[in-house]
């Protein structure tokens, strides 16, 4: 099953145009220096290029840079004037990400704040808040980084979390500690007047997954 679905997402991908030279460049690039395959696939990326487009975001929040293949995705949503501020815990990802972004022509229009997001994120406050906020970090920290894009945004703002399926480790009777960041995250949403969405599960080169997307209605 698992190769069906890279078939069809390769075919989407396709006929989608969804990744271009610069973007394959970077894959390659953060392979090339030991960083970890958890980027979104293109297709996914494209969903968050069309998030940003569709809700007109001017200020984008990324929690979890990691090379900056998604990063690229949501700053070429912007306008010119458009700012992607992303945290990146990891010095030589952050390093990395910096490479792509020039590569890509992205870097004017991209802040990229390096150390724990749990410590950079209150130095934001001072900051404008965000039309958007994309949330793929540790999954330990979920719910407290879901806390902080809702301190960050302002009514009508997106929200939009990675991971939420996990291959369906969310709902097993056993459940690592990533799961179990997710889930006190998604649980938490119910409890949350300031919050509506829905989460869809997703399937393809990146397996059985899924995401959230939330909507900021203090």
């Amino acid at each position: 099953m698992q190769h069906a679905w890279q078939e069809v997402d390769e075919y989407l991908e396709r006929c989608l145009a969804c990744q271009d030279d610069n973007l394959t460049q970077t894959l390659a690039l953060n392979a090339e220096r030991g960083l970890p395959a958890f980027d979104v696939s293109p297709l996914q990326g494209q969903f968050l290029t069309l998030m940003a487009q569709i809700s007109g975001a001017r200020r984008v929040l990324e929690i979890g840079t990691l090379g900056g293949f998604s990063t690229q995705y949501l700053a070429r949503a912007l306008p010119e004037d458009g700012r992607v501020v992303t945290l990146e815990k990891e010095p030589a990802n952050a390093a990395v990400a910096q490479e792509n972004l020039q590569r890509a022509g992205l870097l004017d229009r991209v802040s990229i704040v390096v150390g724990a997001a749990a410590q950079t994120l209150p130095t934001l406050q001072s900051q404008p808040p965000f039309d958007l906020t994309f949330i793929d970090a540790d999954k330990q920290n979920s719910l407290l980084y879901l806390q902080w894009a809702i301190k960050l945004s302002r009514t009508g703002s997106v929200i939009i979390m990675d991971n939420v399926v996990r291959g369906g480790a969310i709902v097993a009777a056993r459940r690592d500690v990533h799961a179990e960041g997710i889930r006190q995250a998604l649980e938490a949403v119910q409890n949350m007047p300031a919050l509506s969405g829905t989460a869809f599960q997703t399937v393809g080169e990146k397996g059985w997954d899924g995401f959230a997307v939330l909507r900021v209605e203090k």
